[in-house]
């Protein structure tokens, strides 16, 4: 992350995490969500029209907040770039039942 970004107010990247599912009796999925938004009610309402777009039937958003920096790791490094680029990224995983 260079100084510019860490001074740009509006590219903050803002993290929503909880769980999906991608039909209403079918197994959940961990998420986390990450994207720019102007606020806390647009970020989940983004997210939430980003998930139904690909395919998940519900969603439940458990957290919301601002990532503190660059992440170290993939798929979380590759999905906060793409927030800093305008698209609304979405991490999937598996959860223990």
């Amino acid at each position: 992350m260079n100084d510019n970004d860490a001074q740009d107010g509006e590219r903050t990247v803002t993290i929503i995490t909880g769980r999906v599912w991608r039909s209403k009796n079918g197994r959940p999925e961990g998420v986390h969500v990450m994207l720019v938004a102007p606020d806390d009610d647009s970020a989940v309402r983004r997210a939430l029209e980003s998930l139904a777009a690909e395919g998940y039937a519900e969603a439940e958003l458990d957290q919301i907040g601002d990532m503190q920096g660059e992440p170290d790791d993939e798929p979380h490094l590759s999905a906060y770039q793409g927030a800093l680029e305008g698209e609304v990224s979405i991490i999937t995983f598996d959860t223990p039942e």
